[in-house]
């Protein structure tokens, strides 16, 4: 592919004109290693004007109907679905990410600007009647209304799906927006922003901008006229844009460190499928992966030599090839923060068991066993292709390790005995618990998040839709 067919790659949209920068920053081809394209390196004073220009088209979007809205949602999952092989290749070649990955990333994300359109058909509000001593007759309308403007903090794992999590919603509920890619994987994010730009919302409603967040991010963050910040990435950048944020809504989802626990009656080949899929799919970089298997001491073995047994279906190759289960890491530094953490856990006693080998950006799957609780691997989240399977003596001692670290997002049960599933899924501190499956959060259709240092809010479309408004009383 032409990286030139994405017209406007090396610009911003800012009010409904796509502006270049002087500065350009290059992006990571991950299929070769070579520069794949290059974008816009935005000024502050250019995310100023992004945002002076969502701010302004705040009314505009406003006193639009839902049916506009709904149509033009339809209209930019129409207009992914016309380049989605354009986009599939560059999800590719930016993320690393093997093409039938990509391919479904597409549909995911077109199938999310879809979905917003159905719930924002039913943005109706509700009529109340005072039910209190001294206000009988009372009546009330009570509507929902737009926050006003939605910045949208994305990040690199998930470049097209998440952005259309948050993108969707915010149009859905009449905001104006201001989008900033990860710096990583920012031609899909420029596509995306061509296609809502061809579908005729207020001019000024969308507005694109690229570059490092070092740069640009607290000019963002930090400004008054934003009414609402949407943000999926790690829990230090969460914390630090909410520091430069002022009065608004902040809608987040962080960092994970998912605990699977294995109990002995639950079906260990499942459970072993599972773990593996959520250690090792997409090379473990995603939020919801599990990043450590607690395996009831009686079935630790067990559960290593089934998981082992999984591993072939898991191994990098060439990113264009379907057949191609995962590729590498999104750069050198993140490989490097991975072999730091094999290293630390085998210094400390766990078995490499298979894997661990590196090459480049590429980390072959590996699987650590026995791993002692105090390695680092057990409490960091790591963003690596790299199953840890750790043991546990009782219930109450495997809840103190699924519960004792800053996050909580999400979290596994395999066990056979329902009760035990269902006291353990009350008591595990996360926003999601998966009884016999590995988590995953699929199109949006049921709320995820995370507690503690894991985020703030619920994402999913019609919650984020309820998050991107504020309700307003008629009282008659």
């Amino acid at each position: 592919m032409e990286v030139e067919q994405v017209k406007h790659a090396k610009q911003n949209l800012i009010d409904g004109t796509w502006d270049p920068s002087e500065g350009i920053i290059e992006v990571t081809d991950l299929a070769d290693g070579g520069v794949f394209a290059e974008v816009a390196a935005a000024t502050p004073e250019q995310a100023e004007a992004a945002v002076t220009a969502a701010h302004n088209a705040k009314r505009a979007m406003r006193e639009t109907t839902i049916v506009q809205r709904a149509e033009w949602l339809v209209a930019i999952a129409e207009g992914l679905e016309a380049r989605k092989e354009e986009l599939a290749d560059v999800i590719v070649r930016e993320a690393g990410k093997p093409i039938s990955s990509a391919r479904g990333e597409v549909d995911s994300a077109a199938e999310r600007f879809r979905r917003a359109a159905e719930e924002a058909r039913g943005q109706q509000g509700e009529f109340l009647e005072g039910t209190t001593t001294g206000h009988e007759g009372w009546q009330a309308i009570v509507k929902p209304q737009p926050i006003g403007t939605v910045l949208c903090i994305t990040p690199y794992n998930y470049p097209l799906a998440t952005t259309a999590l948050q993108v969707a919603p915010a149009i859905a509920a009449g905001n104006s927006v201001v989008l900033k890619p990860a710096t990583k994987t920012p031609v899909s994010a420029a596509i995306l922003a061509e296609v809502i730009d061809e579908v005729g919302l207020p001019e000024g409603a969308f507005n694109f901008v690229t570059g490092n967040a070092s740069d640009i991010g607290d000019t963002l963050a930090g400004d008054s006229r934003i009414d609402a910040i949407a943000m999926t990435g790690s829990s230090g950048a969460g914390k630090h844009v909410a520091r430069q944020s002022e009065m608004v809504n902040l809608h987040m989802e962080l960092g994970g460190n998912a605990p699977a626990m294995v109990f002995p009656d639950a079906d260990l080949d499942a459970a072993a499928a599972a773990a593996a899929k959520g250690s090792f799919k997409y090379a473990g970089q995603r939020c919801s992966a599990v990043s450590r298997v607690l395996a009831h001491e009686e079935v630790h073995d067990a559960v290593v030599e089934k998981i082992e047994a999984q591993m072939d279906d898991w191994q990098p190759g060439d990113l264009f090839d379907p057949d191609t289960a995962i590729g590498p890491l999104i750069s050198t530094e993140q490989a490097d923060w991975v072999e730091e953490l094999i290293e630390d856990a085998v210094e400390k006693g766990a078995t490499l068991v298979r894997g661990g080998e590196r090459d480049g950006r590429t980390i072959q799957p590996a699987l650590l066993a026995d791993v002692p609780h105090d390695a680092r691997i057990v409490h960091e989240e790591q963003f690596g292709p790299v199953a840890v399977v750790t043991t546990f003596a009782s219930e109450e001692e495997a809840l103190s390790l699924a519960n004792g670290g800053d996050l909580g997002l999400d979290a596994a049960v395999f066990t056979a005995d329902h009760d035990r599933a269902m006291r353990l899924a009350d008591r595990i501190e996360a926003g999601a618990v998966r009884i016999n499956g590995a988590p995953s959060h699929g199109l949006g259709d049921i709320p995820f998040g995370g507690v503690k240092d894991s985020g703030i809010g619920r994402e999913g479309i019609g919650y984020s839709i309820e998050a991107f408004t504020t309700t307003k009383s008629i009282v008659l």
